[in-house]
């Protein structure tokens, strides 16, 4: 108790008001981004569309070399930023271990607020576990993205659809249902890491004020909304 006494008191309340914009941010933008993610105002929603429709196309193809390769690519980005993020987490943790050098020189840079080092730590400690969360999405995403390319694999050959007869589109279109939604979810936990380290920047902020906070939140927000609902790439997709 007297210790969450002292956390309490050691942050003022212009930094509290920040934190909790910060946090009432990303989970907003994260819950609007998962309701149009169902429509057609999303990148992702349009890629899924995509998703969908490559595994209808890979049903009436007997050589599958090419979806191959193309479930290999896409597994290559989220394996790239866990491994990326394993090293940033493995920084923060230093800078934790080492907390009071760390903070006398951050804070020695220009603009930097005066904290106290409990402070200081709160900080450090909030951009370890944004970047924890990440990793963890990241990873999921992989998990994912092996699960899309085990249906790729196990997919029936176009014969054998063909076989069905008069079931055979409706078969197809249970299959690119299926493998299309699952890669898909792997996109979207792709999406939710990569966005850790979007609002990874306002934290960095932090480090110089509270206002800087609020503001490169909204910032970043901005940049995420410009991005997955007005940007020429999702004109180009539709």
């Amino acid at each position: 108790m007297q210790s969450l006494r002292q956390l309490l008191a050691a942050l003022p309340l212009l930094d509290w008001a920040s934190l909790g914009l910060f946090f009432l941010a990303w989970i907003g933008y994260a819950q609007f981004s998962k309701r149009h993610a169902d429509g057609q105002g999303s990148l992702l929603a349009i890629t899924n569309r995509v998703r969908r429709q490559w595994m209808l196309q890979l049903t009436y193809r007997e050589m599958r070399v090419l979806d191959g390769a193309v479930s290999q690519a896409l597994l290559s980005s989220p394996s790239f930023f866990a491994s990326t993020t394993i090293l940033i987490i493995g920084g923060l943790l230093a800078a934790l271990g080492a907390s009071e050098q760390t903070s006398a020189l951050v804070l020695g840079l220009p603009f930097a607020v005066k904290t106290s080092t409990l402070v200081f730590d709160i900080k450090l400690a909030l951009l370890t576990g944004i970047f924890v969360y990440a990793f963890f999405r990241f990873t999921w995403s992989m998990r994912q993205y092996t699960f899309g390319a085990l249906l790729v694999a196990s997919a029936p050959e176009a014969g054998q659809f063909a076989q069905l007869g008069a079931g055979a589109d409706e078969a197809r279109r249970e299959f690119a249902d299926r493998a299309g939604a699952v890669v898909g979810m792997a996109a979207e936990a792709f999406n939710d890491g990569l966005r850790g380290y979007y609002l990874a920047f306002p934290v960095v902020a932090w480090f110089f004020s509270p206002w800087a906070l609020a503001l490169s939140t909204a910032g970043v927000l901005y940049v995420l909304y410009q991005r997955e609902f007005r940007s020429e790439v999702l004109e180009k997709l539709r």
